[in-house]
């Protein structure tokens, strides 16, 4: 009897004290709301599509909204944190939360404009803030990687103070369009342990994506086509002008004049060979009289000599 009073005695310590067991839990960004502060145990919309599905995929249940804590990274948050799981810090308890959807609860906000963080602390801590803002060029399709943000934090706070239960800061935007992912990095100074958060902002769509289309105006009336002028015809050819030297002769005039076709079907005859047949028969025949006469000249004189 004496045993079950003391089995009894324990159950009722245990029961006890169960309730102070969630003091490992520290904070979470509450706004702009982030995935854990809405998905995880004890968030905000644990019922939204979102949040299903990223349970579903973590394989049961997730871990306290405001324990998503690493111990011991000392700063070297890209060596311990692997790119495609920021959101989850790696950690196998949230990892459900890495899936790149557009349905996760999330805060419209203003390109230039100014955000308020509100980080809720369950647990107050020193250490600092750092907080980045995904690129222009970020693409929600993908999961998170380090590359997404830049290597500078937009923001970064020591010891903000504590207001109403979160940790306040205040920031200005850069120019974005669409969605994009605020991500909060707590390094506690006064703990080894630093905490991961993704908070989803939608930015205003680019000007060029909300001018809703014209319609299309209306054909002007077209002229009927004018009949186009006959093209003049071309001037006739003109013969060029032969020049001729004044010692040219007949047959050379004729062979400038005719193409080169036709003097080389019709070939010019040499008249000099003709010209030195001639005078050669011609000075064969003067000799020949020549000859005749001194014979006939030389015959009478002997005649005449003989009668005498």
């Amino acid at each position: 009897m004496v045993r079950i009073y003391r089995l009894a005695a324990c159950a009722l310590a245990a029961a006890l004290v169960w309730p102070a067991a969630p003091a490992s839990a520290h904070g979470s960004p509450t706004t702009p709301i982030s995935r854990t502060a809405a998905c995880a145990r004890g968030g905000e919309d644990t019922d939204g599509a979102a949040c299903k599905a990223a349970r579903k995929a973590n394989g049961g249940g997730f871990g306290s909204f405001d324990n998503l804590r690493i111990a011991g990274v000392g700063g070297r948050d890209r060596e311990v944190v692997p790119d495609g799981e920021l959101c989850s810090g790696g950690l196998d308890a949230f990892r459900g939360l890495d899936l790149p959807r557009d349905d996760y609860p999330s805060t419209k906000v203003t390109a230039g404009g100014s955000l308020s963080v509100r980080y809720r602390a369950t647990i107050p801590h020193a250490g600092q803030f750092r907080i980045f803002l995904t690129k222009s060029a970020y693409d929600p399709s993908k999961p998170l990687a380090w590359d997404d943000l830049g290597s500078k934090p937009l923001l970064t706070v020591t010891d903000p103070p504590l207001t109403d239960g979160a940790y306040a800061m205040k920031l200005k935007l850069p120019q974005r369009t669409g969605r994009h992912i605020l991500y909060v990095v707590w390094e506690t100074s006064s703990t080894p342990d630093t905490y991961y958060s993704c908070s989803d902002l939608v930015f205003p769509a680019a000007a060029a994506d909300t001018v809703t289309p014209q319609a299309p105006a209306t054909p002007k009336a077209t002229k009927a086509p004018t009949k186009a002028k006959p093209a003049a015809a071309p001037p006739a050819a003109t013969k060029a002008p032969v020049v001729t030297n004044r010692t040219t002769t007949a047959a050379a005039v004729t062979e400038e004049a005719t193409p080169e076709a036709a003097r080389a079907v019709t070939p010019v005859a040499d008249t000099s060979k003709v010209t030195l047949g001639h005078q050669i028969i011609i000075g064969a025949l003067v000799l020949g009289f020549g000859a005749v006469a001194y014979a006939v000249i030389t015959g009478v004189v002997r005649r005449r000599r003989e009668n005498r």
